[in-house]
């Protein structure tokens, strides 16, 4: 409780008392604990046995019934040195108390197993490479954990406002950490490589050094998470920027591969998209003592507050 002066229109003033949020959500846990401590009185037919089952002492047990009794105004329990009984209005109270509190347990209850058996539907989006690489066969494992759960995934190169609540989480690549309102979990990162087909070097001079690609075709992966015509080659000799421009743009880098493969030129490729490509041989790695940016992984949501949907 605090104080608050007012002031009339007629110049009259005062002062009032104004109960905090804090001291009445206070007041309601202390009746509900009290409605417990009741209703165990009843069940035991003493306040001994109550106070023991609740791990309480009798005198808090006997000052529970009786700061519900002046709240009430009324007298809920009969007390003598022998017998305990119930008064007809502590009968109709011990009634509803035992609902109200069969309803509390029940709702913490289900919240509780809602945390450890989710269950749903859980919309996700991520980018098409990570998405087929990596989330799906994460949500193979999860769906093996909590069958309850059915999850609707898209497939984009386009970050989803998640402020609109049309999606849950997502799952991306980007070189630094998304929009700072959302609550972001990084969960690795990788990086990316330059690759071409075995026919097109044998058609073509290998380069050895970043300027020996000027000539060749370029072939660009543009995705939010690179810059389409930068590449910073990092390799022994520190970094390297280039500004590169190709006849093929693509968005999604597993499209980039398959153009690689078809000997259009040389592009770069996260390594995960390259990987089987350079274990089967249809891709090889071009200036191998480089790689190109490292980007990070992020599963992102909006926090709850903030969500419109």
């Amino acid at each position: 409780m605090q104080l608050s002066r007012w002031r009339g229109d007629d110049g009259s003033s005062g002062v009032r008392m104004v109960l905090r949020r804090d001291t009445e959500r206070e007041s309601l846990m202390d009746t509900l604990k009290n409605m417990r401590a009741f209703v165990r009185i009843v069940e035991a037919g003493s306040f001994t046995a109550a106070a023991q089952s609740l791990d309480s002492t009798t005198g808090a047990m006997s000052r529970a019934v009786s700061e519900l009794e002046q709240h009430l105004r009324t007298r809920l329990l009969n007390r003598t040195t022998r017998r305990l009984s119930v008064t007809p209005a502590g009968e109709k109270y011990l009634k509803h108390c035992s609902q109200i509190l069969a309803d509390l347990d029940g709702s913490e209850e289900e919240a509780s197993r809602a945390c450890e058996h989710p269950v749903g539907e859980l919309r996700m989006h991520s980018f098409a490479g990570i998405g087929q690489q990596y989330v799906l066969p994460a949500i193979s494992l999860y769906r093996a954990q909590h069958p309850e759960v059915s999850v609707e995934l898209t497939l984009s190169q386009c970050m989803p406002n998640l402020f609109e609540g049309s999606c849950d989480v997502s799952v991306i690549m980007a070189p630094s950490r998304p929009d700072s309102d959302l609550v972001s979990h990084e969960l690795g990162s990788t990086y990316s490589i330059l690759c071409a087909s075995p026919r097109y070097l044998d058609a073509y001079q290998i380069p050895r050094t970043p300027e020996e690609l000027a000539p060749h075709d370029c072939l660009i992966l543009r995705t939010p998470a690179f810059p389409a015509h930068e590449w910073t080659l990092d390799g022994p000799q520190g970094s390297v920027e280039m500004r590169v421009d190709g006849p093929i743009h693509v968005n999604i880098a597993e499209s980039l591969a398959a153009a690689i493969r078809e000997n259009m030129g040389i592009g770069i490729l996260p390594v995960y998209s390259a990987i089987g490509g350079l274990r089967d041989g249809s891709l090889v790695r071009v200036l191998p003592e480089y790689k190109l940016q490292k980007t990070n992984i992020h599963a992102s949501a909006a926090a709850e507050e903030k969500r419109r949907g």
